[in-house]
């Protein structure tokens, strides 16, 4: 069975009117994608895309079926389980939703570099990692093939629309905000994420993965210090060493050292323990 389109990290598989989504070990940073794998990622990043998305049901989505034994039984596939989804055929809005709450990533260069995140200027003096007083909503245009382009919001408005702009940006707000609160509780905090969202039938649903370390920026509220990049639970691993050995960010890719590979298992692992014991409680509940 071979998919229909491989990405970065995913494998897609298209049924005509669904697809079945297969998160797949393998790694990217700065958009490229490393030979070793990460063994068990795909299972895990999946798994805590699911538990987001049962957490956050109200909120219209394109899952159509989590449980391998329910697929079209041509593809109930063993290499699928735990890893895979069948979903919606949605037609993509070719933006990136990305919402912030500290300043870090690409968000902390670009205001270094201009005083503006996102083409909004900004206090002058703050550092890295610095709490906003409020999260911002910053979109970015998707580049399936390298790096997606930031954009002002003006800009994401006159391409998709008022109505639509202002439904995609309270939806990412509002999702921010509750998922920012529950993880507090843990003494997680959530940096950054970023969601995506398609249409079908005229609707508009929530799509692709929701809140994975792959997608956001989990920090460590224990080791939380403004100037430094706090303990991350996510691919922020990869990216630190990568810039530590000076790496250009062009193929070909350095060796990924077999402690790194480790301490990248043993971090999304310890997240989704901690998210499973805090959104399953929730869940149960109700």
């Amino acid at each position: 069975m071979k998919p229909t389109y491989i990405g970065k990290v995913r494998d897609v598989y298209d049924l005509g009117d669904k697809l079945i989504l297969c998160s797949t070990d393998r790694i990217s940073a700065f958009d490229v994608v490393f030979p070793e794998t990460i063994p068990e990622k795909g299972k895990i990043l999946n798994q805590i895309s699911n538990l987001w998305f049962k957490y956050f049901q109200a909120v219209p989505n394109h899952i159509l079926e989590t449980n391998l034994e329910k697929f079209p039984q041509e593809y109930q596939l063993e290499e699928f389980r735990d890893r895979a989804v069948l979903v919606k055929k949605c037609k993509r809005i070719d933006f990136e939703c990305v919402v912030r709450g500290y300043l870090s990533g690409s968000a902390y260069k670009e205001y270094k570099a201009t005083g503006q995140i996102a083409g909004v200027t900004y206090p002058s003096r703050l550092e890295e990692s610095s709490s906003l007083v409020e999260p911002i909503f910053t979109p970015a245009i998707k580049n399936d093939m390298g790096h997606d382009v930031n954009v002002s919001e003006d800009f994401m408005k006159d391409k998709v629309g008022i109505e639509v702009f202002q439904k995609l940006k309270d939806t990412s707000l509002y999702l921010y905000l509750e998922a920012k609160k529950k993880l507090e509780s843990i003494g997680i905090l959530l940096c950054d994420t970023k969601f995506e969202f398609g249409i079908y039938n005229g609707e508009i649903l929530l799509i692709d993965e929701l809140l994975t370390p792959d997608s956001s920026r989990y920090w460590d509220k224990n080791s939380y210090k403004i100037g430094s990049t706090p303990a991350s639970y996510d691919k922020q691993i990869l990216r630190n060493y990568l810039e530590s050995i000076s790496w250009n960010k062009t193929p070909p890719t350095p060796p990924l050292p077999n402690w790194l590979i480790q301490k990248l298992i043993d971090k999304y692992k310890e997240l989704q323990r901690n998210l499973e014991k805090c959104l399953l409680e929730k869940l149960t509940s109700h």
